[in-house]
């Protein structure tokens, strides 16, 4: 069940009593509506310990959640008020005895609220206590008494397309299809059931050396149920590296066109992941029409007539299930955690249990890693194996066709309280999204999903016991990890099964979690009196909606549709010229395209008016994708003093200045300003955001204007800071950020005013700042500042270099705890290796485009002795490079781009036994074919399982 509403609420409660029970007496209404929540919360966890099923439970913890947000709502909104006032001073009695009377208003405004949501609470308790829990009988011990203590972790959670078994065949027989390009066959197809690996396949064979090598572009596209066709397109075009701003306004047909115009002149490999069926087919092919071609394509689905239906000459290869040996290999893998004592041996009835788990999972892949990842959760607990084994039993009682279903089902229901909610969440986001791990765990916190109550140890922020939660959601498989953190192994991005994503939705309905809306159903809207969140995973009018006392707004579509675009600005002055180049400017045009701007603008306005002027109680706004958003971001925005979470990333403005009513958002946690703007490649920030004290991560626009310097010395809360310079901020305000963690400096850097007493002061005192960026594109950063900020920062494990130094900084300088350096356009004129070879735990090495421009590169010793990943790209004049026997002992990744000069790869290479990969791409092709099979180079990396070559003329 989900209480973190109550536990938020309740949270609210306690951090603002203080404050608001200093005034007349309403301390005696608080403190019995944090008494009847608290009662509530007993009462859910007792219910939850023991599986209490009842609809009028269910029903009631529905209206809980409605209450304690109600009770959240009103205590804040007043606390807020009478913070603002009193913030504002008092400079003579009488605008003292209006603030009192004021006051006196909204606390008898306050009092009677409060006392109308403890008599709803009062009656629903009444209810709930006719029901003595107890009676529905358990062992005393609930899957709850267990999910309070944490559960031991691995050090690396499972990651879905890790745990591979019984495709190896699969593979054997697919890639030599795609590769024989004498056969007419142009579409290939993997079908089979919902959870049996099929997108898992193809993704084994989209890395695979020899597809990689054979093809000289490969791109992949997601198209699931929802199939939108230009959003397809463009995912293509970007992984192909084609897709321009330019394209992102192109009318549809255009954009297929060019699609189908470089299938046909290039080799490309494309991948349709989950195609459900033919119509989904019929709306894509204008891109895939080319007939002389030797692209491929790849798909997926469930459906096996697609493939017949796509290309009368195309292969279908139909999934197996998995038969038993292989099942129990896969599980083993999951459910039992290595151990490296010698001679270790799974317990007995262990075995057995799992083994007849096994059995019920009729061979689908995708059921066994996600019963294994509840059971790995509760290992090496023979007892907690032996409950699950019962469950599994009452669960798995239908055909073969349940199976999946009823397996995800039972790993919600395993799942501790805590991360309900957590889980809940993710149906947010549409199908086959790929989620920033940084993002929603902002939301989380923004939301109160994951309480501060939980903060508390020595450096355990709400951040680290959020990222704990949704390790355990990688643990347990309900999430398929897409990327993690070079240096930290976290995650940073995942995506859902789209099966488990059903489970989400199901349930977050069956709670009334959240709504999703698009124009199909926001006519709903006008009638639900009561909802809190809202998902817009197409473009709805947002009049449609209805309660004002809504939490949350997510946009995953244009803030304006582009159709709705074309109806209203049917000839613009762009799309003119675009099929007029030779004709001369026509003013009548202009007035025509100024015109429908201005009734553009108009809606745009409406839009921000109703939200602003309605949803007061909004916690989060977040916009995923860009595009016009009006003239400007009207001031009406201060209103929503409640907002957490406000991202605005890529909106696009006529206006490049920011209203002044930002400064209203006191309780902003994220704040993402990286707006883009029509007028101007520069933003203005009006000088408000200091008084945003609880920011904790913050996001400048990439560029602001001159006028703009901002004092962001009393942020003492903020973790992440982004687009930071000197020109816009002050850098002695740095030094207060003591929760800093992740720093992003983009612009200038001078330290020349960072006047101080103390000689050569720390700029940063944070000692949890793990990441530092510096990017400059106008040119180069003094040496001395470079070394002087190095040294503040010495527990970094992640540093990005993209701006001219000439100079590295020498050894001392750098953070010991360097796990992964990028260089790029440094232009450093001596040899970078003997100085970063010093860093013991370096894990990664990227030096890119004019990084190093010297002609001579050496790496001697035991250098590098735990370095795993080298990418050299774009090092123009490099000619030789050598590598000393012991050198770079770890290596597993090589990667060797655009380095047109290098003459050959060094004789060192042939003793890196660890070395899995080799990539060579954009090298001259006698550079190739040194290093080929038969090459006098290729002696050197014979041992090496996979070595690509790609576009290597």
């Amino acid at each position: 069940m989900d209480f973190s509403a109550v536990s938020s609420a309740l949270k609210t409660i306690g951090e603002l009593t203080q404050e608001v029970t200093s005034l007349w007496g309403v301390d005696e209404q608080v403190e019995g509506l944090a008494s009847e929540l608290r009662w509530m919360q007993s009462f859910l966890k007792v219910a939850d310990g023991i599986k209490v099923d009842n609809e009028l439970i269910r029903t009631s913890v529905v209206e809980i959640r409605e209450l304690a947000y109600d009770a959240e709502d009103v205590i804040e909104t007043f606390s807020l008020k009478v913070a603002s006032k009193r913030k504002g001073g008092f400079s003579n009695c009488i605008k003292r005895s209006a603030c009192f009377l004021k006051e006196g208003c909204l606390l008898h405004q306050i009092k009677s609220e409060i006392e109308k949501i403890t008599a709803k609470i009062k009656e629903l308790t009444r209810q709930l206590k006719t029901y003595d829990v107890s009676k529905f009988g358990v062992d005393g011990e609930g899957p709850s008494s267990s999910t309070e203590r944490r559960v031991s972790r691995r050090s690396y959670p499972h990651v879905m397309d890790d745990n591979i078994v019984g495709l190896g065949k699969d593979i054997k027989k697919l890639v030599p299809v795609l590769l024989d390009e004498q056969s007419e066959c142009r579409v290939i197809s993997i079908c089979g059931m919902g959870g049996l690996g099929k997108t898992t396949l193809a993704k084994k064979i989209y890395h695979a050396s020899q597809v990689v090598g054979h093809f000289k572009h490969l791109a992949w596209a997601y198209v699931s149920q929802n199939c939108q066709e230009r959003k397809v397109w463009e995912d293509i075009l970007s992984d192909l590296n084609i897709l321009s701003e330019a394209d992102k306004k192109m009318k549809v047909e255009k954009l297929s066109e060019k699609l189908s115009s470089f299938l046909e002149k290039n080799k490309c490999l494309v991948i349709l992941d989950d195609i459900w069926n033919t119509e989904v087919w019929d709306n894509l092919k204008p891109a895939f029409s080319a007939r002389e071609t030797k692209s491929k394509i790849l798909l997926t689905s469930r459906n096996k007539e697609i493939i017949s239906h796509a290309d009368k000459n195309g292969f279908l290869y139909e999934l197996q299930c998995l038969n038993y040996e292989q099942s129990w290999e896969l599980f083993q893998k999951i459910a039992i955690p290595p151990t490296n004592s010698p001679g270790y041996k799974i317990d007995a009835k262990m075995t057995e249990l799992g083994e007849d788990m096994v059995k019920h999972c009729a061979g689908f892949p995708l059921a066994i890693i996600i019963l294994g990842g509840i059971l790995a959760t509760k290992y090496p607990s023979l007892t907690e194996w032996l409950k699950v084994s019962a469950n599994v039993k009452s669960y798995l009682n239908n055909d073969k066709g349940e199976v999946l279903r009823d397996v995800l089902a039972l790993s919600y229901d395993d799942l501790p309280p805590y991360l309900r909610p957590c889980f809940l969440y993710l149906s947010h986001f549409p199908e086959d999204y790929e989620i920033p791990a940084d993002r929603l765990i902002q939301l989380w916190i923004a939301e109160g999903i994951v309480s501060s109550k939980q903060e508390g140890d020595e450096g355990q922020i709400a951040e680290d016991v959020a990222e704990g939660h949704l390790l355990e959601l990688a643990e347990r498989c309900m999430i398929q990890v897409r990327e993690r953190d070079i240096a930290t192994l976290k995650i940073r991005s995942f995506q859902m099964h789209d099966l488990m994503r059903d489970v989400c939705l199901s349930k977050a309905k069956q709670q009334k979690f959240l709504y999703i809306a698009d124009q199909s159903n926001a006519c709903q809207l006008s009638t639900i009196g009561r909802v809190r969140r809202i998902s817009a995973h197409k473009f709805f009018w947002i009049q449609c909606i209805k309660s004002p006392r809504l939490r949350s707004l997510l946009f995953f579509d244009k803030f304006v549709p582009r159709e709705e675009e074309d109806n209203i600005l049917p000839l613009t002055m762009m799309s003119y010229f675009d099929n007029h180049d030779d004709e001369i400017f026509n003013p009548l045009v202009c007035f025509v395209a100024l015109f429908g701007l201005s009734v553009l603008g108009t809606k745009f306005r409406g839009i921000w008016k109703y939200m602003f002027n309605n949803f007061n109680f909004l916690r989060v706004l977040d916009y995923e994708r860009g595009g016009d958003a009006g003239c400007k971001l009207p001031n009406d925005i201060g209103k929503l003093i409640h907002l957490r979470f406000l991202r605005l990333r890529d909106l696009n403005f006529v206006s490049s200045k920011f209203p002044s009513s930002l400064g209203n958002l006191r309780c902003l946690q994220t704040l993402d300003l990286r707006i883009k703007s029509e007028c101007s490649n520069s933003i203005h920030v009006p000088n408000l955001l200091w008084r945003m004290q609880q920011l904790r991560h913050l996001y400048l626009p990439q560029q602001c204007n001159r006028k703009t310097k901002l004092k962001l010395g009393t942020l003492k809360n903020l973790q992440t800071l982004v687009n930071f310079n000197t020109k816009n901020c002050y850098v002695k305000d740095l030094i207060n950020m003591t929760n800093l963690r992740e720093l992003e400096i983009r612009g200038s850097f001078n330290i020349e005013d960072f006047n101080t007493e103390e000689k050569n002061p720390p700029i940063i005192q944070s000692k949890y700042l793990h990441s530092l960026s510096i990017i400059n594109d106008e040119g180069r950063i003094d040496p001395g500042h470079l070394a002087h900020l190095l040294l503040s920062c010495e527990n970094i494990s992640k540093l990005r270099l993209d701006v001219e130094i000439r100079r590295l900084p020498e050894y001392h300088y750098l953070s010991s705890n360097l796990a992964y350096i990028k260089l790029r356009r440094c232009k450093l004129e001596e040899d970078p290796m003997p100085t970063l070879e010093k860093l013991l735990y370096l894990r990664m090495l990227e030096l890119h485009e004019a990084a190093f421009i010297g002609k001579e590169m050496f790496c001697c010793g035991q250098a590098f002795a735990k370095l795993e990943s080298l990418s050299l790209k774009g090092l123009n004049n490099l000619e030789e490079w050598k590598v000393g026997k012991e050198a770079m002992a770890s290596l597993q990744r090589l990667e060797i781009q655009k380095c047109r000069q290098l003459k050959k790869l060094p004789d060192g290479l042939r003793f890196i036994a660890t070395l899995l990969e080799l990539k060579i791409e954009s090298m001259p092709k006698a550079f190739k074919d040194k290093v080929a099979e038969g090459g006098e180079d290729f002696c050197k990396v014979r041992h090496v399982p996979s070595i690509i070559f790609q576009d290597c003329m």
